[in-house]
């Protein structure tokens, strides 16, 4: 922490302009001993001066733009300085060697965001979404980091904990007068607040799998018996030509793949081999593919004939419920839908009567597109209001924090009915109140810290 780190924080590669951020107590001092322009220690926090950076009085190496912020007023709450120079990676590698030999060393991943921290700039969940931020690829995945950034699930938290922690300081107050049998904490007010609490966690437990499928998107297994549209239903979904089509049967040998995004979720689209007995082995391998994404996939869309006839290749909607009820036992975590093709010809979706989800499209005509992709959309959100949902999670370690904080609140409600003194229903309390601590930080350990920000990029 009494170091001064020094990164780039612009990408690797050549570029118009690139970033180095140094942090630390010296940082501004080790700048000046290489900037030729204003005198750095006399200038104002948050000001910016162009100069030179020069190995020496006559070795320019670069023109530069230096910006200067002095603690607490900085992201790291230290002495930063920020030098924007050409972004020739040449000019970078001696900048950062000259700054190095003046003294500083270079930052670990994360370690601008980690003293950020510790200084108290932010606490450990807002410290977790500026890394989604940074990685987020929709508008959706955008949404949530900020909220979280900006500290409303960590509020959210806090005022949990501080509600618990009312309670257990007055359980604990009636262990200091055990002899005089006094009651400070209401049992049944606490019954309810711990079962209110315990609800209100589920919540956020339960807006995982929403957090997940924004954060990371959702696996969609296109697959049907062959020459059902599959690889025409992709290419009209991405409006381009990504996969071959043409009407000989088993055209489709390996898996095709690619992204859409709905609504500001995005949708991993996997066309797949026609399924059926074949003594290809080419076309056998691309069988046992599409069966493989169909055990990675969330929703799986099983296309079948929604035109006149059929032939030994196809099914009717009707003959396809029967197998979508078969792939449905065989894989629980996805939804399969009949998506009944071809309506261009014939099938009145209104009439459907079996078991299974239908949407009757007609890829080749494009028609039903715009009400698949709603379905997809429902299906994957489960028909929540991504912008009135209140917190959603994504982080898998807030997950299992809240997880084991339901557990703790479990015990206590249990030791509380059955009547067993405080001390033992106040330490299923306080193990609650950790759980929720170990989420924004307020306890913490070196390993946990360490895990956390050796995820994020250099630089930041």
């Amino acid at each position: 922490m009494n170091d001064t780190i020094i990164a780039l924080a612009t990408p690797q590669g050549n570029g118009a302009i690139a970033l180095i951020r140094l942090s630390g107590k010296e940082s501004i001092t080790l700048v000046e001993q290489v900037f030729y322009g204003k005198k750095l220690s006399q200038a104002n926090t948050h000001s910016v001066h162009f100069g030179t950076i020069r190995k020496n009085e006559q070795e320019i190496l670069d023109e530069v733009l230096v910006t200067i912020f002095r603690e607490p007023h900085s992201f790291t709450k230290e002495n930063s300085i920020e030098i924007a120079c050409h972004g020739s990676m040449y000019i970078v590698e001696q900048i950062l060697q000259l700054l190095l030999q003046k003294g500083a060393r270079l930052a670990k991943p994360g370690e601008f965001s980690q003293r950020a921290f510790l200084n108290g700039r932010f606490d450990l969940a807002q410290a977790e979404a500026i890394a989604d931020l940074i990685n987020a690829e929709t508008e959706a995945a955008h949404q949530i980091a900020i909220r979280q950034m900006r500290g409303s699930f960590s509020s959210e938290l806090r005022e949990l904990r501080s509600r618990l922690l009312h309670f257990v300081s007055l359980l604990e107050l009636e262990l200091d007068f055990g002899e005089e049998d006094v009651e400070f904490a209401d049992r049944k007010q606490l019954l309810e607040l711990i079962e209110g609490i315990r609800k209100h966690i589920q919540g956020l437990i339960s807006s995982f799998r929403l957090g997940n499928v924004i954060k990371k998107g959702v696996p969609v297994a296109i697959v049907g018996k062959p020459n059902a549209g599959k690889s025409t239903l992709l290419n009209a979904l991405l409006g381009e030509n990504k996969a071959i089509v043409s009407p000989i049967a088993g055209t489709t040998r390996d898996v095709i793949e690619d992204t859409l995004n709905i609504k500001g979720i995005t949708f991993r689209f996997m066309d797949t081999a026609g399924l059926r007995e074949t003594d290809d082995l080419i076309e056998k391998i691309g069988v046992e593919k599409a069966l493989e994404k169909m055990q990675e996939a969330a929703i799986i869309l099983y296309m079948c004939n929604g035109g006149e006839t059929f032939d030994n290749e196809q099914e009717s909607p009707y003959e396809a419920d029967k197998k979508a009820q078969i792939y449905q036992e065989q894989f629980p975590h996805a939804k399969v839908v009949l998506v009944a093709n071809k309506i261009d010809l014939r099938f009145d979706a209104i009439l459907w009567g079996g078991k299974t989800a239908l949407v009757a499209i007609s890829a080749k005509e494009k028609t039903n597109l715009e009400e698949l992709k709603e379905s997809l959309y429902q299906w994957a959100t489960k028909g929540q209001d991504l912008q009135n949902s209140g917190s959603i999670i994504s982080n898998t370690r807030h997950l299992e924090a809240l997880q084991k904080t339901t557990r703790a609140l479990e015990n206590a409600k249990n030791n509380l009915v059955a009547g067993l003194s405080q001390e033992f229903v106040a330490m299923d309390i306080r193990e609650a109140i950790a759980h929720l601590a170990a989420i924004t930080g307020d306890i913490s350990t070196e390993d946990i810290l360490g895990n956390i920000f050796s995820t994020f990029c250099i630089g930041k």
